[in-house]
């Protein structure tokens, strides 16, 4: 299974389907809707609004989405693995189910885009999972 939760081989679709039931919660959840406002916010403070892929912040400065919020709270993340789901979860306090969404849409969720387009893509990604109160 990769880190995302998704596999090309995987027969059982109750799986899938606990999987998915899990990325929901950990999105909806009190901590999560915590973590869409803080992405939000740190994607628009961003002076560039570019995103990179496959890393979480880069000797140069340059971040994924996760990576954004990280670079926002000042934390050293030379040490997480960005490829483990449960690291970068540990390192921003969210749900690895939340975690591994994260990093597959702003790696996988866009094909052939710029690091431009993916900056607008995950902006949007996250607003329109923030939960409307009535």
């Amino acid at each position: 299974m990769s880190r995302s939760g998704y596999t090309d081989c995987d027969d059982d679709p109750l799986r899938i389907g606990r999987w998915r039931a899990q990325v929901a919660s950990s999105i909806r959840g009190k901590r999560g809707q915590s973590f869409l406002r803080e992405l939000i916010a740190a994607l628009d403070a961003m002076p560039e609004k570019v995103l990179i892929k496959n890393e979480l912040v880069t000797a140069e400065g340059d971040v994924c989405a996760i990576g954004a919020v990280c670079k926002s709270r000042g934390l050293d993340v030379s040490g997480v693995d960005y490829g483990f789901a449960d690291e970068v979860a540990a390192c921003v306090g969210i749900a690895h189910q939340m975690a591994a969404e994260i990093e597959w849409e702003n790696d996988e969720g866009g094909w052939r885009e710029t690091d431009e387009e993916r900056w607008s893509r995950m902006r949007r990604w996250a607003e329109a999972r923030l939960v409307k109160h009535v």
